[in-house]
Formats: C-alpha cells, sequence, structure tokens
C-alpha cells in the first residue's frame, strides 16, 4: 500500500529529522498546519490545502491544541472523510505568551520558525520603542527561533544609520537591518533567511507593517494592507489571524496579527539572552544574588555609572524580571491548588469505593 506521505514534498514543508520518521499508513498522514480561526484549522497535507476537525481530546484540552505552523498526524475515519487531528507532533520551536486577561495558561502563537523578525516601524509614533523590542527580544529567545530585527518603512528618510545603532545597543547581538516593503529596500536581507524548508515569522506592534513585507516577499497580495493615518504616520492593523504562506522560490512566511498586549510567557534564562549586558556585568558583581538594585560592590549599578548600562535599560530589565518571577509564583500557585483538587478528588473516590466495598461485605 502506498503512503500517501510520499505524494507531497514533506522537506520543503520544513520536515527534518527533529520530527522523526513520517507515519506509517496505518499510523496516520502528517500535514502542517496553515491557519487556525477560532477552532477550524485549513492543514497542508496529501491532497492540498484542505479543512480539517480535531479529535475529542484535543477539543477538550486547549494545552493539547495545535498552533500554525505545527506538524500533525490525521485520520480520515468517519462517513464525510474530513481529516481529523489525533496529535500534534513535538515542536522544534514554539512562539508563546500568557493569555490575555487574568488566566495563567500559555497561548502558542506559531510554531516550528526558524527565525522570527521583530519589526519595528520607522513612520513616526510609537511604533520605535526600545523597551518594546526588549520585550519582544525575551518573547523571541523563549521561542527556540532565532532573533532578527527589522525596522520597517527605511524610505521615509534618507539616512537610517542614527535609528539601526540605537535599536543595536539594546539588541545584545542581534542583527538589526532597515527594510522597506515599498520601495525594496533590505529586502534581500530578508530573503537570505528564507529558502525550501525554511520557515520565518513577523511579529510586532499593530501598524508596523508586517503584512506589506509579506506582499513584497511573496510577489503578490496575499495580505490586507491598511493606509496610513496621516495624523501619526501610523500604519492600521490589517491582519486578523495567524496564517502560514508558501514564498515562491522556497520557504514561509508566518504573519501575526499584531499584539496589542503581550504578555511573556518565559524564563529567566530568556531575560538574560535579551541582556546579555546585564548577564555579563552580573558575573562580576561581589554577591551571587545580587538584585542591582541596592546591594553594594554591584558591577551592574557600576556600569550604569559609568554610562556603559542605560539607566531605562536596567529599569526594563527589572520590569521584565518582575514579570516573570511573578508568572512563576502563579503558576507554582495553580500548580499548588490542582494537586490539592487532584487529592480531593482521589480521597472522595476512595471514600465511595470504601463505602460501597462495606455494603457488599468486603474489606478494601
Amino acid at each position: 500500500m502506498e503512503s500517501l506521505n510520499s505524494k507531497i514534498d514533506y522537506p520543503a514543508l520544513g520536515w527534518d529529522a527533529s520530527f522523526g520518521e513520517l507515519p506509517t499508513p496505518e499510523a496516520g498522514v502528517a500535514a502542517r498546519v496553515v491557519t487556525e480561526n477560532r477552532g477550524h484549522f485549513v492543514v497542508l497535507g496529501p491532497s492540498g490545502e484542505s479543512a480539517a476537525v480535531l479529535a475529542g481530546a484535543l477539543r477538550k484540552n486547549p494545552e493539547l491544541r495545535p498552533a500554525v505552523g505545527d506538524w500533525v498526524v490525521m485520520g480520515f475515519e468517519g462517513c464525510a472523510g474530513v481529516p481529523t487531528i489525533h496529535r500534534v507532533l513535538a515542536r522544534k520551536s514554539k512562539l508563546s505568551r500568557k493569555v490575555t486577561g487574568r488566566m495563567t495558561r500559555e497561548q502558542v502563537v506559531a510554531a516550528n520558525l526558524d527565525t522570527v523578525f521583530i519589526v519595528s516601524g520607522l513612520d513616526g509614533g510609537r511604533n520605535l520603542n526600545l523597551r518594546r523590542i526588549e520585550r519582544y527580544l525575551v518573547f523571541t529567545w523563549n521561542s527556540g527561533a532565532v532573533p532578527v530585527i527589522l525596522l520597517n518603512k527605511a524610505d521615509l528618510h534618507g539616512d537610517n544609520t542614527a535609528f539601526v545603532r540605537e535599536v543595536e545597543a539594546v539588541a545584545g547581538g542581534v542583527p538589526v537591518q532597515a527594510v522597506s516593503a515599498h520601495d525594496g529596500t533590505g529586502l534581500d536581507f530578508v530573503r537570505s533567511y528564507l529558502g525550501p524548508g525554511r520557515t520565518i515569522g513577523f511579529v510586532g506592534s499593530s501598524g508596523v507593517g508586517k503584512s506589506a513585507l509579506t506582499n513584497a516577499l511573496i510577489g503578490q497580495v496575499t495580505q490586507l494592507t491598511g493606509d496610513v493615518r496621516q495624523g501619526d504616520l501610523t500604519g492600521r492593523h490589517t491582519t486578523t489571524r495567524r496564517q502560514l504562506l508558501l514564498v515562491p522560490g522556497g520557504g514561509m512566511i508566518i504573519d501575526t496579527p499584531g499584539m496589542r498586549e503581550l504578555q511573556l510567557w518565559s524564563e529567566d534564562e530568556d531575560l538574560n539572552d535579551a541582556f546579555g549586558d546585564i548577564a555579563a556585568a552580573s558575573r562580576q558583581c561581589r554577591f551571587k544574588d545580587c538584585t542591582h538594585t541596592v546591594e553594594p560592590g554591584c558591577a551592574v549599578k557600576g556600569a550604569v555609572d559609568d554610562g556603559d548600562i542605560q539607566t531605562a535599560r536596567l529599569e526594563s530589565y527589572h520590569k521584565l524580571s518582575q514579570e516573570i518571577e511573578h508568572l512563576a509564583q502563579r503558576e507554582s500557585y495553580l500548580g499548588r491548588l490542582e494537586e490539592k483538587a487532584r487529592g480531593k478528588t482521589f480521597g472522595k473516590m476512595l471514600k465511595t469505593f470504601n463505602k460501597t466495598n462495606r455494603k457488599q461485605g468486603g474489606t478494601l
């Protein structure tokens, strides 16, 4: 029996050895998630793009559900023969944030990216925000993908050198490139990260031009773009859902809607990756557990006094560190509550069993 898996070029879609062997015909068919919209999925598999539904276990547990970019295993059971997603394969990278609101739960924004481009705009307003770039760097380092910073709308200025240097000061060695979706400036730099099997993604605030960059790289309008407001030269938010798009010549792009609120789902290690200068200076502190606030012999505060680290950058570091610590405390607290709830449930089951058993004359 010929496997449906043999009918498409999986490596060109990003499949590599990290995902293991392709499923056997008996085990199912592998496909990649193209879009997800309120629980409705489109996947790219042996029959091209097709709608797919979730199996019961995935519907009931949000933490098991696939995200755009995921590789999944499907079956074709049922009279209608609609593809049914049974499981999500282990991810080599994932962009995750805390869900908006008061719930403490992870939301996977996109999966299996090789490079994540953090896009900021050079069109005035609040788009070029160093503190926001630092937050996105922590967000991206957490994913396992490689971050790159793009300063879009470079055509609005004659010389963007000062902007690039300003961002490089907080980038921690991450490449920074001025680009323009309007006139093509810097797009060859972005294309160098594409190629067969390579997946890139764009993240950033609304209006920075992520969809315009996507259209420029693909060579046709695939994502709607909004007009620029004349009051502050800010582009209007247009992308409303995440989508994986194929690029002519090889490679894929995942465009994401602008994030009005980016709550981190990260660890201290991600913070150190984004703030390498502070992490390096902290190794010279007198105390290993130095908080870089009031301790004597703090090398980080010394670097601030010497002008090597900006005061605003250290303040940003403290703010993000407190946010990550609060998240860890919330997770620990909720974990204890869940453990306690499981204990109560087991206790009730045991009590019911013993009561029934006694009525039947047995003992435990």
